[in-house]
C-alpha cells in the first residue's frame, strides 16, 4: 500500500489542526468522569430534582452501578461520535475533489482509504482508553478499585463495537452521494442493533452486545457468553466493511 505511512500522518495532523482530536477526547474525558459521579450521587440528584413534593430514594449505589453508568454513556456516545467523525470521511474527500488530487502522488486508493480508517480507529482508542483510566480512577475513590484486565479487556470490547459502527458507516461513506445519507445508514446500523439485541440467543453476538460482555469483565465476572465468538464475528464484520469499501472505490470515477 504505497504511501499509507503518508497519508496516515496527514489525517492524524488534520484531526490535530480541525480539534477533532481534542473536541473527542474532551467528551470522552467527560463521560469517564461523570459516569462513576452519576452513580454515586444518584439519590441526592434525584432528592434535588424532586423537590419537596416528590422524594425518590434508590439503594445505596454499587461499583454495578458505576460500571453500567460507564457502559451506557461511552457507548451510546461514543457510537454516535464514530458514525459523526466517520460520516463524511470519502464522500467529502470526493466531493471537494481532494481525493483525486491525492491520488496523483504514489498512493494507492486502498492506502488512501486504509490511512482514513485507522486514523479513525485510533482516534476512538484513545477516547476510550482515556474515558475507561477517568473513570476506574474515580470509581476507585468512590466505590472499590476494578480489576485492572476487566477495564483493559472491557475497553477493546467497547472500542470494537465503535470501530463496528464506524466500518459500517465507513463504507456507506464510500458508496453514498453524501455525508448525510452515510451518517443515515450509521444510526440505522446502531439503532438496529439496539432494536435486535433484545432477541434472546441474538443480542450478544451485535455490536452493541459487546456492552454487556465489557460490563461483566469491567465487573470482574463472568461474562454469561462465551466472548470468543461475539469478538470474532464482529471483527470479521469490519474486515469485511473494508474490503467492500476497497472494492467499491476502485472502481469510482474521481
Amino acid at each position: 500500500m504505497s504511501g499509507l505511512g503518508a497519508l496516515l500522518r496527514r489525517e492524524l495532523l488534520e484531526q490535530w489542526r480541525t480539534y477533532r482530536l481534542v473536541v473527542v477526547l474532551v467528551v470522552f474525558a467527560v463521560i469517564g468522569i461523570v459516569s462513576p459521579l452519576t452513580a454515586f450521587y444518584i439519590n441526592e440528584l434525584l432528592a434535588a430534582l424532586g423537590g419537596e413534593g416528590l422524594r425518590i430514594t434508590l439503594p445505596t449505589p454499587t461499583t454495578a452501578d458505576a460500571v453500567a453508568q460507564l457502559i451506557k454513556n461511552v457507548g451510546q456516545m461514543g457510537a454516535f461520535i464514530a458514525v459523526l467523525v466517520t460520516m463524511g470521511s470519502v464522500v467529502t474527500e470526493k466531493e471537494r475533489g481532494t481525493a483525486a488530487m491525492i491520488l496523483t502522488k504514489p498512493a494507492t486508493r486502498t492506502a488512501f482509504l486504509a490511512a482514513k480508517i485507522v486514523a479513525i480507529g485510533l482516534l476512538l482508542a484513545a477516547g476510550v482508553a482515556l474515558a475507561f483510566v477517568l473513570a476506574a480512577a474515580y470509581t476507585a475513590v468512590l466505590f472499590e478499585p476494578l480489576p485492572v484486565a476487566g477495564v483493559v479487556a472491557g475497553g477493546v470490547l467497547v472500542w470494537l463495537s465503535l470501530v463496528d459502527l464506524a466500518a459500517i458507516t465507513f463504507l456507506a461513506s464510500t458508496v453514498a452521494p453524501s455525508a448525510i445519507v452515510a451518517g443515515g445508514v450509521g444510526i440505522a446500523a446502531l439503532l438496529g442493533s439496539w432494536t435486535l439485541s433484545v432477541l434472546p440467543g441474538l443480542g450478544q453476538w451485535l455490536p452493541t452486545g459487546l456492552w454487556g460482555i465489557a460490563g461483566d469483565m469491567l465487573s470482574g465476572r463472568s461474562p454469561a457468553v462465551d466472548p470468543a465468538g461475539p469478538l470474532l464475528l464482529n471483527a470479521g464484520l469490519v474486515v469485511l466493511c473494508l474490503v467492500g469499501a476497497v472494492a467499491a472505490f476502485r472502481r469510482q470515477e474521481l
